[in-house]
């Protein structure tokens, strides 16, 4: 089975790459990369891209299963307006390319996302993955991860999260945001 990533200099799929990679099952995998990668190894083929040049790339997109885990903060961002190209146009755009290929689709989303949502990041969130829900894939999963807890993260609006939860947590209180919420749809 071959996999399609996007996202894998990120948190969480440098953290996939290193699964797939090991699973037996997996005999290549496709990472679609902004900036290099310094990992190598016998089933990674990574490509160099630019999002914004959906022609250059989606050629790239062929596979078994394709996975989005591409994200950013606002912070890293600089204005909503980038987040959205990132979070947003960027996902949709691969997920188009992918709807053409394959039958599995996988998506990390975000634990509050609703596209009625008043806050911008949950709220784009759902517009995503509604989105996607339109493109008919035989199978599609959506994680819906509450915080992502990044060992050694220099954020400290994360390590603050982190700390107020494991709190409430001890207490019995917000227990589902301690694991992943999915969804998985079948046509």
């Amino acid at each position: 089975m071959k996999a399609i990533v996007i996202g894998a200099t990120g948190a969480t799929g440098k953290e996939l790459l290193q699964l797939l990679l090991r699973d037996e099952s997996i005999t290549g995998v496709v990472a679609l990369v902004r900036k290099p990668l310094s990992l190598q190894h016998a089933k990674l083929h990574v490509h160099v891209i630019n999002f914004d040049r959906p022609e250059q790339w989606q050629d790239f997109v062929r596979g078994d299963m394709a996975i989005s885990c591409l994200g950013t903060t606002l912070k890293a961002a600089g204005s909503k307006e980038a987040q959205y190209k990132v979070d947003y146009e960027y996902q949709l755009a691969f997920a188009q390319a992918a709807s053409q290929k394959h039958s599995r689709f996988i998506l990390i989303s975000a634990g509050m996302a609703n596209p009625k949502s008043l806050v911008f990041y949950s709220r784009m969130k759902g517009q995503l993955e509604q989105a996607i829900r339109v493109l008919n894939f035989e199978s599609l999963t959506i994680f819906r991860p509450g915080l992502l807890s990044r060992p050694g993260t220099d954020r400290a609006g994360e390590k603050v999260s982190e700390s107020v939860l494991r709190f409430f947590n001890k207490l019995g209180l917000l227990k589902s945001w301690r694991h992943c919420r999915y969804i998985n749809w079948q046509n």
